[in-house]
């Protein structure tokens, strides 16, 4: 049997893929900073890990307060939400 055949083959591997820190609304909903969360906000408070990676923030659990959110991108729920508590999507460019 050749080799070709006997070498085990997995999935593909999307060179061109964009990885993001992931923050959900209900980690937003537990900081204490009131006004504008900023990405460096987000580290500081440990919520982000790497740095270097874009921040995406995912719709998942509720606002309660009104609150400033910049971050790189945003789910359609995300931003919802946000706006429904009274608060503002700023969008990071540069990704």
């Amino acid at each position: 049997m050749s080799l070709i055949r006997r070498v085990p083959k997995h999935g593909f591997t999307n060179i061109f893929r964009k990885e993001y820190s992931i923050v959900n609304l209900s980690s937003l909903g537990e900081m204490t900073v009131s006004g504008t969360i900023t990405p460096q906000a987000l580290v500081d408070a440990g919520l982000v890990k790497r740095k270097t990676l874009p921040i995406k923030i995912l719709g998942n659990g509720d606002l309660t307060k009104a609150i400033v959110v910049q971050a790189h991108k945003f789910s359609k729920s995300a931003e919802a939400k946000i706006q429904a508590a009274g608060g503002r999507v700023e969008v990071i460019p540069g990704v």
